[in-house]
């Protein structure tokens, strides 16, 4: 497994507040919100919601555009009439309150469990060829974190570059799990206190409020985006 080295901006109070507050708090002059991934987590009422956490609807298909990408026509209506039951058998089987730092949850993570399946099924591999037209990796991983946001961290581009870890990253999950545990989870605590610093909110989840920080500063260095 790869390990996951934290830049040294998380452990800046100053620094990493404001980059939170400024992603979930800025506003454009027409007066909404100038990031528009400040959504996905809350839109519709989260992914997680007990109603509808195990079927995907056209809340989760709306959410993940907040973060720039999006689902095929052919693909948005399997992942909602779910024909072969796939989507629903897998979620069923992945608890609303599973949380990646708990040791008790790498059963699901890990190959031959239900998130790995899920991950499969929506990437399309060998073992699972027949993927949803529009989806990969990058959607599927904001696919997962939309349904379960305190067990899939979402892992994009900027991640990627920030951390300098592969393209398609089968232990990214497993690091990150590994960096919130470590030292008596003085990182996941960090985490806690830099939400609560900021204000935005305990329904953030601390996988995102992590998301967030990284995908901001990794922006820093590159072309301001909008999402």
């Amino acid at each position: 497994m790869i390990g996951l080295h934290i830049p040294e901006i998380y452990w800046d109070d100053e620094s990493a507040v404001s980059l939170l507050v400024e992603y979930f708090t800025r506003r454009r002059s027409s007066g909404d919100l100038f990031y528009s991934g400040a959504h996905f987590e809350r839109l519709g009422g989260g992914g997680d919601a007990e109603h509808l956490a195990d079927r995907f609807d056209s809340n989760d298909l709306l959410a993940i555009t907040m973060l720039n990408v999006s689902m095929e026509p052919h693909g948005a209506i399997n992942l909602l009439t779910d024909p072969q039951g796939h989507w629903a058998r897998l979620l069923s089987l992945i608890p609303r309150d599973a949380h990646l730092e708990n040791p008790g949850s790498d059963a699901l993570m890990e190959e031959g469990g239900p998130v790995w399946e899920l991950w499969e099924r929506l990437v399309g591999t060998k073992h699972y060829p027949g993927k949803p037209d529009g989806s990969g990796p990058v959607v599927a991983g904001k696919l997962l974190a939309r349904k379960r946001p305190h067990l899939i961290p979402i892992y994009d581009i900027r991640i990627k570059q920030l951390f300098e870890r592969p393209k398609v990253d089968h232990s990214f999950w497993a690091a990150l799990s590994a960096a919130l545990r470590m030292d008596n989870g003085a990182f996941l605590d960090q985490l806690i206190h830099l939400r609560g610093k900021a204000g935005i909110g305990e329904d953030i989840g601390v996988l995102r409020v992590f998301d967030v920080i990284a995908w901001m500063l990794q922006g820093r260095q590159g072309q301001v985006a909008t999402s």
